[in-house]
């Protein structure tokens, strides 16, 4: 069974004892780094964080599509999304390549 993932309280403890600073000033640092990519991904269109990716906004066109449960055809409006580009030697930290 696959362990919970860290929560926001846990990632602010592991930072103020790692850099040795108070937890109020590794929360401060989290959320500026969040508010950073907020703000920079919606001026530029993108926002890369070293190591571990790049936020892009991706505007997709408008298409059709099917509803599910009843087959009918539909259409679906255009639309801007944000994704996360994971960065290479993150990917291959976490999942190693086959060789």
């Amino acid at each position: 069974m696959a362990k919970k993932p860290m929560t926001k309280s846990q990632i602010v403890s592991h930072f103020a004892e790692k850099f040795e600073i108070s937890k109020k000033m590794a929360s401060a640092i989290i959320d500026e780094v969040a508010a950073l990519a907020v703000s920079e991904t919606k001026k530029t269109g993108s926002f890369t964080l070293p190591g571990i990716g790049k936020l892009v906004l991706v505007k997709r066109k408008a298409r059709m599509g099917r509803n599910p449960g009843t087959g009918e055809v539909i259409k679906i409006a255009a639309k801007t999304v944000v994704k996360m580009r994971i960065a290479k030697a993150a990917k291959e930290a976490i999942v190693p390549p086959k060789k």
